[in-house]
């Protein structure tokens, strides 16, 4: 049902994806800085993961006011990119885990969660609009 009406508007993906991306930005530097003794994990990789998060927002933000027709390349880009920052996050769960609170490894572990439900829906949301056009091109 979510895969099907995001293939019809799927300027709302882009809109999704920028409001996550501030979010997590917003969290990871201003929150997760300033709370630090709560979640353990250093405050320059919260500061090099907001500003990968202000990057992907400003690229779903771009896409959602640009981004006119031919979609399905510009979702994958957003996927991969959600899917690269899920993996360093991983890394990086890893490497720290010592060092990290029990609230700081669910915040992470929360936070992958969701961008891999997110990436799943855009992947699926791309195969729909690519589907559909084959669909529509055979037909015309």
């Amino acid at each position: 049902m979510v895969i099907k009406q995001l293939s019809s508007e799927p300027k709302k993906l882009f809109l999704i994806d920028s409001i996550g991306a501030l979010t997590a930005a917003f969290l990871l530097f201003v929150v997760l800085r300033n709370f630090n003794e709560y979640f353990g994990m250093p405050e320059r990789i919260l500061t090099c993961l907001s500003v990968i998060a202000v990057f992907f927002c400003i690229y779903s933000t771009t896409c959602f006011f640009v981004i006119k027709a031919n979609w399905t390349p510009f979702i994958k880009v957003i996927s991969i990119a959600n899917l690269l920052y899920c993996v360093l996050t991983i890394g990086l769960l890893i490497f720290y885990y010592p060092q990290l609170t029990t609230i700081g490894t669910a915040y992470f572990v929360g936070e992958i969660a969701i961008i891999i439900g997110l990436v799943y829906i855009e992947l699926n949301v791309s195969n729909e609009i690519e589907k559909n056009r084959i669909v529509k091109y055979k037909n015309d």
